[in-house]
């Protein structure tokens, strides 16, 4: 993975991505109610995908498994995106996307995996993703999962 590389570096990165995705430095442009929860038992996965969101103004929650995931929604929590690991412990990220959709979740959930396997994806997406992306993220892939009112 790309995601092992200095603080500095990665925090330069954000700040390319986001001049080269149109975004600027200090406007959020009302995306501050905009929602997103980063589900991944990796915790620098989490972080990263953690910094990307707030770069754009997103407010972020992270949840270590599906099954966490599943707990928060059960217990009331919305959220208007969800990135959602494929390979997990506890619960992986179809069956908790599975759950989510059996519990009416109408939230924006996108499959984001290190897998390369399209058969993998397919059946992935057939839980009841949105899509199905390949790790790393970048802000313009985050961008394209945002109503056009956020991204601006």
């Amino acid at each position: 993975m790309v995601y092992e590389m200095g603080m500095c570096s990665l925090q330069s990165s954000i700040t390319r991505n986001k001049v080269m995705a149109g975004g600027e430095e200090n406007n959020d442009g009302g995306k501050n109610n905009f929602h997103v929860l980063v589900v991944d038992d990796n915790t620098v996965v989490r972080m990263v995908h953690r910094m990307l969101m707030t770069s754009l103004g997103l407010k972020v929650q992270e949840a270590k498994n599906g099954k966490e995931a599943v707990d928060l929604h059960i217990n009331g929590a919305y959220f208007d995106l969800i990135l959602m690991d494929m390979e997990m412990p506890i619960m992986n990220g179809p069956t908790a996307t599975r759950e989510l959709r059996a519990m009416g979740v109408k939230s924006n959930i996108v499959g984001v995996t290190s897998c390369t396997s399209e058969s993998a994806h397919k059946d992935f997406i057939e839980a009841g993703l949105n899509h199905c992306v390949s790790k790393p993220l970048t802000i313009a892939m985050i961008s394209s999962f945002l109503p056009e009112s956020n991204n601006k």
